[in-house]
């Protein structure tokens, strides 16, 4: 058998290329409008990427040209380095502000008065403790944080949950202690 020329067969072989594809084109014209999309859609970003890092160059050029030695901070820029710290009788505390407030302990709240060691020594009974009912001192109230009152309430009678919310609403009426106690005396009146 003779060989046709080459050109005859590259001829014949798109022939039979054009022909399988003409077959497979009631399947793929469903996919072709999201194929180009996605083709077009990948071109953009890469011409977008190509001038991004081009601009990214452009500024490291700029900032040669023009470095002056100092970094330039914008004026609502304030890092805590910035600050200068005040004296501690007029230093501001965080605000405890975000996903732990509830857990921490405001330092700046006033805390249970401390019985004075005079004081003891020349009354025969003591006011504070008088003034503070049992459970309050047993807890050790004054100091607990949200997450520990948590931890102990659900042992806590009735009686002791809503005397706790009585010196919670006498003294620093925190809202966070007072809905976690009114919440847990409901919780505990409906069992």
């Amino acid at each position: 058998m003779i060989r046709p020329p080459f050109v005859a067969r590259v001829a014949a072989g798109l022939a039979v290329t054009a022909l399988e594809e003409a077959k497979k084109l009631p399947e793929t014209a469903v996919a072709l409008p999201m194929t180009a999309v996605s083709q077009m859609l990948q071109t953009s970003m890469r011409l977008q990427q190509s001038i991004t890092s081009l601009a990214i160059k452009g500024d490291q050029a700029f900032a040669l040209l023009s470095w002056t030695g100092d970094d330039e901070q914008p004026e609502w820029a304030v890092f805590d380095e910035d600050v200068k710290p005040s004296s501690p009788k007029t230093r501001e505390s965080p605000t405890n502000a975000g996903r732990f407030a509830l857990y921490s302990v405001d330092p700046t709240a006033e805390t249970a008065p401390q019985p004075d060691a005079e004081a003891d020594l020349d009354s025969d009974t003591d006011n504070t403790a008088a003034s503070e009912p049992p459970i309050v001192a047993e807890l050790d109230y004054a100091n607990l944080t949200l997450a520990e009152l948590r931890a102990r309430i659900k042992s806590l009678s009735v009686e002791n949950l809503t005397t706790l919310l009585d010196y919670e609403n006498a003294t620093r009426s925190r809202a966070p202690y007072v809905t976690m106690l009114t919440n847990r005396i409901t919780t505990a009146k409906a069992k």
